[in-house]
């Protein structure tokens, strides 16, 4: 009997620690649902960008990715993001995919454009630039290096 009792209050004690980390890791993760208006843009290339992603204005957190789909007669990537409600984006604001580091981790950067007028609710961004893939640029680098090699090679 003692030891059920022991055992009880060691299990009890993991279960606490456990639900006091996943309150902790869940505050620590700012996962926060962005309450406010809808913006889609479409790209060509959207890389490792997923549903929940920043969506940055120099370097501050201004929205979230909310959904990515493919459209079905262009066969781009229709990216929606949730802008919060006090950010009125310019109309010829344009978006591009960044990475957050070499390891990964890409968010959508918008850079404002002068326009008066704000893009309204389920408006779109019309200017956007793809993910750019670190593997085709570091090809493109060693092939041009290779070449310029064998170019110094018949000169010689």
């Amino acid at each position: 009997m003692k030891r059920n009792v022991v055992e009880m209050v060691l299990g009890a004690v993991v279960l606490l620690v456990a639900a006091y980390f996943l309150v902790f890791s869940y505050k620590a993760s700012n996962v926060k649902s962005t309450n406010g208006y809808a913006i889609h843009a479409n790209f060509a290339e959207i890389g490792g960008l997923s549903i929940g992603s920043d969506v940055r204005m120099s370097g501050v957190k201004i929205g979230n990715v909310s959904s990515i789909t493919l459209d079905q007669e262009s066969y781009l990537a229709k990216v929606t993001m949730s802008i919060a409600s006090d950010v009125k984006l310019p109309e010829d604001s344009s978006a591009s995919v960044a990475s957050e580091s070499l390891m990964g981790g890409n968010f959508l950067n918008i850079e404002p454009g002068a326009a008066e007028e704000s893009i309204a609710n389920n408006g779109y961004i019309q200017y956007t630039q793809d993910a750019q893939n670190l593997e085709k640029l570091l090809g493109r680098f060693i092939f041009s290096l290779q070449g310029s090699e064998s170019e110094n090679e018949t000169a010689e």
